[in-house]
Parts: C-alpha cells; structure tokens; sequence
C-alpha cells in the first residue's frame, strides 16, 4: 500500500491494494489509515454490490441507516442519489453521520456508481487537527461539555428534507432520535483527542438552551472548517471512499444540476464514545 496525502492535515489517497481482494493485514493497515486521516480513497477498484457487503462485514458489522432508500437486491446498501430533475442532495451541508445515536456509526464505505459529467465533490474536514488548532482558553472551556444530537429536525413529516424534492425518496420519517455525547472525545483506537459536534445534528449544549448554545457552538463549527483543515475529493467511476465519522466531517457538493448522481453505501458499525 502506498499512501499519499490529499490534503497536509486530511485525507489520503491509498493505491496498490484491492478492496474486494485484501489480506487480513492489508485491512488492518487500511483501519489504521482511516483512523488516522479521516478518510482514504481507492481509485480503479473492481467492487461489485457483493464485494461493498463482504467488505462491510469483514470490517466488523454493518449499520443499515433508518432513512435513506435501499437497494432493493441489497438491503445493507443505502442508496445515496440524487435524479437529474431533482435540486436537493442528501447531505448537502458539513456534517458528521449518526452523532445523534446512542452508539454512533463508526464511518462508512461509498461507492461511485453513476456521476455527473462534473462536479458532485466531496469534502472532509479532520476533527483532531480541528481541535489542536483551537485556542488554548476554548479548549479549557469546552472540557467536559457535554451536548444533544438529534436528526429528528432533518428527516421527520414536517423536517427540513421533507419540504424539498428530495423528501419523497427518503424513509424513516416516524423515526425519533436523540444521543448525548462529550464534545471532546478520544478516539477509541487512536487515543487523539477530536472535536464532536456538528452543525447538522448537534442541537445545544447539556444544561443550556439551544439559544445559550448557538455562539459557542458556531465557534466551534467555523474552527472546524478552517481551509488547511480540509480535503476535497473528485470522484470518478471506478473511486471508493471509506471514512471515520469520529475523526472527520464532510459535505456532498451540490454543483451539478440538471445530471443524476448515485453513490452506493454501506454504513460501520460504531462503538460507544467517551470523553
């Protein structure tokens, strides 16, 4: 495996290995990469529906979201599309996914099925370089804050997805969520230390209003998405993405309107955070 860097603090891209194919150590060097970076991109794989559920489970288990469609064929993978007439994407702000369960997904496999002629990026963001860049005074101020995720704003009847055109694809609407977790947590595998809050799911601080919260909050979000703390990836077909939920956010770029784009997904099985 050869690795090198998209970015000087996230992201790497990994040549010399086949995901369908690797060893049992191949694996463990590519966990370790995730871990680390945030997330890992494999160009010119041959990975058919079977290959991305196989993969998914030799990893250690596999998480099928409550909200995005399925694969009718292949229940373990979400569908991640948006069609040519449509002009909402699904996860088309920073964010990180499932903070707002209890136990959150560890991170995720996607897949390049069908691209727009251009555009459609994605950009990832490192939690752990975010919060080394902090100031000394917020990070004594965040230390052993608590917060509250829920996505129940996003994906319920009356959410803000269900107001656009791409609602009518999603499920789960009757789905209600909620997690609490440190706003500074250690990486189960790494030990570093990562920002985890996000401007999707994290809804206010333990002990304070959502009001209280926001300018906290949004000091925390703006240092997140510094430039030199960011990646960006073109996607062709042939690419694969996996990526560490604790260690990173991202943002689908919705740039390519009037084109269809569908991406497979497998989401990791997670396991509980701590401070």
């Amino acid at each position: 495996m050869q690795l090198t860097p998209m970015a000087p603090k996230c992201g790497v891209e990994v040549s010399g290995v086949s995901l369908a194919n690797c060893t049992d150590a191949e694996m463990d060097n590519i966990r370790t990469t995730i871990y680390e970076h945030g997330v890992a991109v494999f160009r010119d794989q041959e990975f058919s529906p079977e290959d991305h559920i196989t993969f998914g489970k030799r990893w250690g288990g596999v998480d099928v979201n409550k909200y995005f469609p399925i694969s009718d064929d292949f229940p373990e993978i979400a569908l991640v599309k948006k069609e040519a007439d449509e002009s909402t994407n699904i996860g088309g702000a920073w964010h990180t996914d499932h903070s707002y369960d209890q136990i959150p997904a560890m991170g995720s496999v996607l897949v390049a099925r069908d691209l727009p002629p251009s555009g459609g990026d994605t950009q990832w963001a490192h939690m752990g370089a975010a919060y080394d860049a902090l100031p000394d005074d917020l990070k004594a101020e965040i230390e052993g804050l608590s917060a509250f995720h829920t996505a129940d704003h996003v994906y319920k009847e009356d959410g803000l997805y269900a107001q656009t055109d791409m609602g009518k694809n999603l499920r789960g609407q009757h789905v209600r969520t909620g997690a609490t977790h440190p706003v500074v947590i250690r990486h189960p595998q790494t030990g570093r230390k990562l920002l985890y809050v996000n401007g999707g799911f994290t809804i206010n601080f333990v002990g304070q209003t959502r009001e209280e919260s926001l300018p906290l909050l949004q000091r925390l979000l703006d240092a997140a998405v510094m430039d030199d703390n960011q990646c960006r990836l073109q996607w062709k077909p042939g690419t694969v993405a996996i990526w560490d939920n604790r260690t990173s956010w991202h943002n689908a770029l919705n740039d390519y309107a009037g084109h269809r784009r569908e991406m497979h997904r497998i989401t990791l099985s997670g396991e509980p955070l701590a401070a």
